[in-house]
């Protein structure tokens, strides 16, 4: 059979396309199997396909996971932070948002106000100068936008589920600039200690397990950044709630 495979941050550029055509023979597929094929055949991609985890209609596969003919795969390279274009797409609730426009914290903490709600919080991740010494110019953020926007909704279930708090979230994609605001995140709940624990807990999800890749932009070089969170995350999946 012949799969279309897409392909994100890294992976994409050492195959110079967001997708990639596969001839299976195997009459079954795993992911599992499919990283071993894929390995096989482009032997100078194999480093980083052995590191990448593969997800199916939109979710992270184990690697016993089958593959049919029809399913919607791609390869997540484990590296942390966006499509170019003017692009916005939300989930129907427009609680979560990835976009490469401009962010407004202000716009996102008016969907999770709530009368019966005591303590609200923004969060804003930007782009600092300075890390481990290296000058830092912009970034640039690549998602994978369907299953990000899938995944950010589990992530304000799972913050409703435990603290009964409301959650929004917006990521931006596309090149952002120094001071610039990459990452939104509002909340709201009936106290402040678990206003701050549930915003807490949406970032660090988030880190581990949205597929959101950042490249890192300096004066000499340009470099995808890498992060072990989503492979740990991945090895505990059935444990875990995303």
């Amino acid at each position: 059979m012949q799969i279309t495979i897409r392909l994100f941050a890294g992976l994409a550029e050492i195959f110079g396309s967001s997708s990639l055509s596969f001839d299976v023979a195997e009459n079954t597929l795993t992911a599992g199997k499919l990283k071993e094929l894929l390995s096989a055949s482009y032997p100078d991609a194999a480093p980083q396909i052995a590191v990448s985890l593969v997800a199916i209609d939109r979710e992270y596969a184990p690697d016993d996971s089958p593959i049919s003919a029809t399913a919607e795969v791609a390869l997540i390279p484990p590296v942390s932070g966006g499509e170019t274009g003017s692009v916005t797409e939300s989930t129907a609730d427009g609680l979560y948002t990835i976009t490469d426009q401009p962010l407004v914290a202000e716009k996102l903490l008016d969907k999770v106000l709530d009368a019966a709600h005591g303590a609200s919080l923004i969060f804003v991740g930007t782009t600092r100068e300075m890390t481990q010494g290296r000058r830092t110019t912009a970034l640039f953020y690549e998602a994978y936008i369907p299953m990000a926007l899938s995944k950010l909704q589990e992530i304000g279930n799972e913050v409703q589920k435990r603290w009964n708090a409301h959650c929004a979230i917006s990521h931006r994609i596309g090149y952002v600039g120094l001071k610039e605001a990459s990452v939104i995140i509002a909340v709201s709940a009936a106290h402040r200690d678990t206003c701050y624990e549930a915003s807490r807990l949406a970032i660090e999800m988030l880190k581990q397990a949205v597929p959101v890749w950042k490249k890192d932009i300096n004066e000499s070089e340009q470099q995808w950044l890498g992060s072990d969170q989503l492979a740990a995350a991945f090895e505990n999946i059935s444990s875990t709630t995303l």
